[in-house]
């Protein structure tokens, strides 16, 4: 029987206080040198557990290898976790509370008393119940996103070694950087990589399996309007930032936005507004699950630009779509093995299997279009990129012992 120390929990608390948070701001790669202090200590921990290969890039990633213990041909599994956290919230100082033997009380958050984690607000708590939770003090974020992920996958690969017995194939290990800000696999060599198929480990709750994600794009919308002294502006002066405003607040009110979307719908995202009365640019992302809906959203905002600029006749817009990732399971369902290990890896870690979506994206969603086929599987991590992020032990322990599993189906598959 295979089953990960509850030690996991010290591992996971030693990468919670390092601060990885990435920068978007930032044009270096990675984001934010800091990142690497963690890919260091991941360097070295894989080094002392006898991973020979084991090295950080100036890239930041952590690549290394588990050698095989099987004599079977078995195909390269690559598991994946990024080690960044989101700039959405503070990640500097982290305090980890553990909150043992959880009875289905609100957790107060000891640095700050109005950051209550409360079951209502919080369903998966209720299958939480007698185990222990971990959070930060409420002054930050966890660092659960994905930082559970990484401890999982390091327990994994230290039960392995210990365990040679258990036949596996070769497992490249990949830790990434910059995964939050869009940017987690820009300068990942895929030929050093050298894998077949992977697995992020990366989502929520327990027994869940992601193999779709969103399809999304960004858009620049730049509005050019007509300056003039504000003096003498009358009939003259076509304000940029009143366009912008105009623009925005006769979007539809009940659809198309993330705050009135669920489940498959997509939506347009203003992220972001800079300039001044002449030119104004608006930065937003679609996101929809087929790539045929992403278009229909995008055609949606240029017309809705089109009718308001109508409004406007001495001033103009200008629209730049770029892509950032498209929806894994086209790739996916190509090789439906890669997911039905993973479910089978799910039930023998003694869990029910679900198979769902996740309206967000992962490495995984261009690791799949890179050549490697990479469904997400759950970390445990709850209520990330927020103070009230929380993450239970066993869970983590549920997700390594998938790990295993999933390892030793690929090699009795082979």
């Amino acid at each position: 029987m295979i089953k990960i120390s509850s030690a996991i929990a010290d591992r996971f608390i030693r990468y919670a206080k390092i601060d990885t948070q990435s920068d978007p701001e930032s044009k270096s790669y990675p984001s934010t040198e800091k990142q690497k202090d963690l890919g260091s200590l991941l360097v070295k921990e894989l080094l002392e557990l006898g991973i020979k290969d084991a090295q950080l890039d100036d890239f930041g990633y952590v690549y290394a290898t588990l050698p095989a213990t099987s004599t079977k041909k078995v195909p390269v599994i690559c598991f994946c976790s990024h080690m960044d956290t989101s700039p959405d919230c503070s990640g500097k100082n982290v305090k980890p509370l553990i909150h043992k033997d959880y009875k289905g009380q609100d957790l107060v958050l000891t640095g700050e008393a109005s950051q209550v984690i409360r079951m209502k607000e919080h369903p998966d708590l209720k299958n939480q119940l007698g185990n222990d939770i971990i959070t930060s003090d409420g002054t930050t974020l966890l660092g659960a996103d994905n930082k559970a992920g990484v401890a999982e996958i390091m327990a994994a690969v230290e039960l392995l070694i210990a365990h040679p017995e258990i036949k596996h194939g070769t497992i490249r290990i990949l830790f990434t950087p910059d995964e939050e800000i869009g940017r987690g696999v820009d300068k990942l060599d895929m030929k050093k990589l050298g894998a077949d198929f992977g697995y992020t480990i990366d989502g929520e709750s327990a027994g869940h399996l992601e193999d779709e994600t969103f399809s999304a794009d960004s858009v620049e919308l730049t509005i050019n309007g007509v300056s003039s002294h504000p003096g003498f502006a009358k009939g003259k002066m076509q304000n940029a930032l009143k366009i912008a405003a105009d623009l925005i607040s006769s979007f539809p009110k009940d659809r198309l936005s993330p705050e009135t979307t669920d489940k498959k719908e997509g939506f347009i995202h203003p992220l972001g507004i800079s300039g001044s009365i002449e030119k104004v640019v608006l930065q937003f992302i679609i996101r929809d699950f087929s790539n045929d809906g992403l278009v229909q959203l995008e055609d949606f905002l240029k017309k809705h630009a089109e009718k308001i600029l109508k409004n406007y006749p001495h001033s103009g817009f200008e629209f730049k779509v770029k892509e950032q990732y498209r929806n894994m399971k086209l790739i996916l369902d190509k090789h439906p093995q890669v997911v039905a290990y993973a479910m089978r890896a799910i039930e023998r870690a003694g869990m029910k299997a679900i198979q769902s979506s996740i309206r967000g994206g992962t490495d995984g969603s261009r690791l799949s279009f890179m050549g490697l086929p990479c469904p997400n599987i759950f970390a445990g991590e709850h209520a990330f990129h927020s103070r009230q992020e929380w993450v239970s032990v066993q869970d983590m322990q549920k997700a390594a012992e998938t790990i295993v599993h999933l390892a030793q189906i690929w090699e009795e598959k082979a």
